[in-house]
């Protein structure tokens, strides 16, 4: 059987869990919102810009990469610019064929416009929705979750998790902290995970992508992640006769989702190659292995994208391609039965067709 081309995985359902909203600009919206605030960037044309975000992103080390949001984070700074990035965002997830995304985005770097918190949430949450309509009437549904992250360098985790409860009925299905991982753990967030518990809410740790097993453990045993946001670094608990330390035991018999994205992991230098990442194996061994995009700007990448490069450098086809975003599916922070209407009338059959 032929092996799935881009334009058909473009054309089947595919589930997101994880991308950021700061990751994700189409690059002449960047220069449009740059020039209404005077803010300099290191091209002037939509090519030219998306070019040198991929090469800046592409150095091996996480920090790095945090460097490129810089200019994207700048451009969002009023109500009007959020909603016109999430709004973009939705449409243009669904037009690659996302039937179900969570978007995340740290609502404590869009304040120094003089934007409150609520007033942050409001503006994408209702740029979400716009979006999504848009898309609907184009004959592309989605349904769109969102994350709040709080950022692990600085001090308001717990009032990021205040407000993904504040707003859980509205949109919001879950927290996350993001950020670079070495010298900032988990538990220095503690009492927000704690918090969030007693609240019976959905959260992710970005855990184990730069940063190893420790960190992972830390998220799960110390903080009571329900997922792994990257997760990548259990393999270093696997031996080389695929054995399984105690730490991976865990993840793979709790079914923890890790929240895999190829390109990005090769970009940060979690991963030597796309051929070399570990999805592969994690996928033998029946991990809870999902396939998202992370930042589609800086790695020039969407969901189709990700799983052709998949498809070519691991001989996957249909069947593959089916169990991660049903894996994906499984793993969502939204009600149970939604989960599953969306993996047997949307998306099950779909690959049926295909398959």
């Amino acid at each position: 059987m032929a092996a799935p081309t881009y334009d058909e995985i473009r054309r089947a359902p595919k589930a997101l869990l994880h991308d950021h909203l700061d990751g994700g600009l189409r690059p002449a919206t960047i220069l449009d919102l740059a020039a209404d605030i005077g803010h300099q960037l290191p091209a002037v044309t939509p090519e030219g810009l998306g070019e040198w975000f991929v090469a800046a992103a592409d150095s091996g080390s996480l920090e790095r990469y945090l460097e490129t949001f810089a200019h994207t984070v700048a451009v969002m700074q009023t109500a009007e610019a959020l909603h016109r990035v999430a709004k973009e965002c939705a449409f243009d997830l669904a037009t690659d064929g996302v039937v179900y995304a969570e978007v995340r985005f740290a609502p404590e770097q869009h304040l120094e416009r003089g934007l409150t918190l609520p007033e942050v949430v409001e503006a994408v949450l209702d740029g979400f929705r716009d979006g999504s309509a848009e898309a609907a009437s184009a004959g592309s549904p989605i349904r769109v979750g969102t994350l709040l992250t709080a950022m692990r360098h600085a001090a308001r985790s717990m009032e990021i998790a205040e407000l993904s409860i504040r707003y859980r009925d509205a949109g919001v299905v879950g927290f996350d902290i993001a950020g670079a991982e070495a010298g900032y753990p988990p538990t220095r967030h503690l009492d927000a995970f704690e918090y969030l518990q007693r609240e019976n809410s959905h959260f992710t740790i970005h855990a184990g992508e730069a940063f190893g097993l420790p960190s992972i453990w830390q998220a799960l045993q110390w903080c009571g992640a329900d997922r792994l946001g990257h997760g990548v670094r259990i393999v270093d608990d696997i031996g080389p006769d695929n054995s399984l330390g105690r730490l991976a035991a865990y993840v793979r018999d709790k079914r923890i989702p890790l929240e895999l994205c190829p390109s990005s992991n090769v970009q940060t230098g979690a991963a030597a190659s796309i051929r070399e990442h570990p999805i592969g194996l994690l996928r033998d061994l029946r991990f809870r292995a999902t396939v998202n995009t992370d930042n589609r700007l800086m790695s020039g990448t969407s969901m189709s994208r990700e799983m052709a490069l998949l498809v070519e450098a691991f001989g996957y086809g249909w069947s593959e391609l089916q169990w991660f975003t049903v894996n994906a599916m499984k793993s969502a922070f939204i009600p149970f039965d939604e989960r599953l209407a969306l993996i047997n009338d949307v998306i099950k059959p779909a690959y049926a067709k295909l398959a």
